[in-house]
């Protein structure tokens, strides 16, 4: 039973998908990141409905913009948008390491947070007005690729504190065990995306891989370590840059 209480409390953590309540017991705890990318799983499920019901109708870019950039947002309930706005304010700060550490942990959100928040929005929305259909199901898997990067990442850097909900998602884990679901969560995202369309999954691939190594750098330099909100930071990033990435691959194809 503690495979299916790890699943529930994945779900529950990174989603709003109902699911049974479950005690994070350590024993519940052993496997939960294993189930992080099944939730990009379920993302991308709901992208590829949403876009073939949009085929359906007569709307415009914008208007699939505007659904493909808020999907993700609503099914996460924004957990990984919350990081990725504490990041900006700490990194908007040029405070020294304790200090961008404590801006994490406040739980008002700043000018920068606000403004890196509009920027990314308007960017999403831009590269999924533009973007051709015949690449959405690369995109679908992305989210799947973000989510084991970022996993495999909360088991194996360091953390920056030797407290919060990283650090006891770290110590619960089998950490072997989910770097190697992980990776082979990693393969079979690539392989998918390479029988789809290569060419879209070379821009996506150099797009999440750009943002892997910033977040490796800007971790390490800026925080000494990772945390949860640098985790969500980085999902938020991947996935903007693999979007991009195939955006670009595609234009003039």
């Amino acid at each position: 039973m503690s495979i299916i209480n790890s699943f529930f409390i994945a779900l529950s953590m990174y989603s709003r998908i109902p699911v049974p309540r479950v005690d994070w017991e350590k024993e519940n705890m052993r496997y939960a990141m294993c189930f992080f990318p099944m939730i990009g799983v379920v993302i991308g499920a709901v992208m590829y409905l949403a876009g073939w019901l949009l085929d359906k109708t007569s709307v415009g870019g914008l208007f699939r913009g505007v659904v493909f950039t808020l999907i993700p947002i609503m099914i996460t309930g924004g957990i990984h948008m919350d990081g990725f706005m504490d990041t900006m304010d700490a990194l908007g700060s040029w405070g020294d390491r304790e200090k961008k550490l404590e801006i994490l942990k406040d739980s008002h959100a700043g000018a920068f947070a606000i403004l890196g928040m509009g920027c990314y929005l308007m960017w999403s929305m831009a590269v999924w007005s533009e973007l051709p259909a015949e690449v959405l199901r690369v995109c679908c898997v992305s989210f799947v690729l973000s989510r084991a990067l970022s996993g495999f990442s909360v088991v194996t850097f360091p953390a920056a504190r030797n407290s919060g909900l990283l650090k006891m998602f770290q110590d619960g884990a089998q950490k072997k065990v989910v770097r190697i679901t992980m990776c082979l969560y990693v393969a079979a995202a690539v392989i998918m995306m390479a029988v789809m369309n290569a060419r879209a999954m070379t821009g996506a691939v150099t797009g999440v891989m750009i943002a892997f190594l910033y977040y490796i750098v800007v971790s390490r330099k800026q925080f000494g370590g990772v945390t949860g909100d640098l985790a969500g930071f980085f999902l938020e990033t991947a996935e903007l840059a693999m979007f991009t990435g195939i955006l670009v691959t595609c234009i003039g194809r």
